[in-house]
């Protein structure tokens, strides 16, 4: 089943309301998928990188890891603990070395950007979003996911957003029955999957498409060709978000938009709290046709 939620936010005065917005989204999809949950959080750019890390252990994990960090990069590194997250702010140039440090450490990096952090684990959407404090953060848009597994286990790595990309990351609902021919063909490429979900593989396919020179629209465009299956993605990037279904589209999806923002939802119920909803313009997305905004 599954639970998609974005919103992509017009007006810069809605900014701080982003995350809480987003959070009463979730929660009201908990019941299409109570394993576990997340939400990626684009928000404001400081010229470097953020890394967002995870740890089962993060009171051993994250003890001296900012010093740490900093020895090894030989630059100035800044970490912030959230949970069982840390978000590292680290040079532009040092994202592969700061991989190969985590690497080394088994430390597990859900995503990377400018703007972009990921912050996901098992458990209902209020409990996700309390234990990060997730209202509380503001930005220009988000996407989120509560999810019911189906094809690999219940884990904080199996559970979306899935980034493979630096500011770009997928949510999915629906399941791809040609995973494991693209995750040969994506290794090949240089981006390999790392979990069996077959969601990753759509995720690295966005970001091999991108690294091609594809626009968003292109890229989303092309997992119509590709990808065979039942899906519904949506997709954020740094400057926007977009969303596809399949052409058969038997996965629930609605979409609102007002002169303040764009609203995605697997279900009209997920718009319930937004601001104005009363006089959106509110249908439901095409198959097979792609849909994106950016700024």
């Amino acid at each position: 089943m599954c639970g998609i939620v974005g919103l992509f936010l017009k007006r810069e005065d809605l900014r701080p309301r982003l995350g809480d917005m987003l959070t009463d989204m979730l929660i009201t999809m908990t019941d299409r998928g109570p394993d576990s949950a997340g939400i990626a959080i684009y928000g404001d750019e400081d010229g470097g990188l953020k890394m967002t890390v995870q740890s089962d252990t993060p009171e051993v994990t994250f003890d001296g890891l900012e010093a740490a960090l900093a020895a090894a990069l030989g630059q100035k590194v800044t970490m912030k603990v959230i949970a069982t997250h840390a978000v590292l702010a680290i040079p532009a140039d040092a994202e592969a070395a700061a991989r190969a440090f985590m690497t080394e450490r088994g430390i597990r990096v859900m995503g990377v950007g400018s703007t972009m952090e990921i912050f996901k684990e098992i458990g209902l959407p209020k409990d996700v979003a309390a234990r990060f404090g997730i209202r509380a953060m503001g930005g220009s848009h988000g996407i989120g996911h509560t999810r019911m597994a189906t094809e690999s286990a219940v884990t904080t790595l199996g559970a979306h957003p899935f980034s493979t990309g630096d500011d770009q990351c997928l949510v999915h609902n629906g399941s791809l029955s040609n995973h494991n021919q693209m995750r040969r063909v994506l290794t090949a490429k240089g981006f390999a999957p790392l979990t069996q979900n077959d969601t990753e593989v759509a995720a690295c396919y966005i970001s091999s498409r991108l690294a091609e020179g594809a626009n968003l629209g292109q890229a989303l465009e092309g997992t119509l060709d590709d990808l065979d299956g039942f899906f519904t993605f949506v997709v954020g990037t740094k400057n926007g978000f977009g969303v596809v279904r399949d052409p058969v589209a038997c996965k629930p999806a609605v979409m609102a938009e007002t002169e303040d923002y764009v609203a995605f939802g697997s279900e009209y119920r997920a718009f319930a709290k937004l601001p104005g909803i009363e006089t959106a313009r509110v249908w439901e997305p095409e198959p097979a046709t792609v849909y994106f905004w950016e700024r």
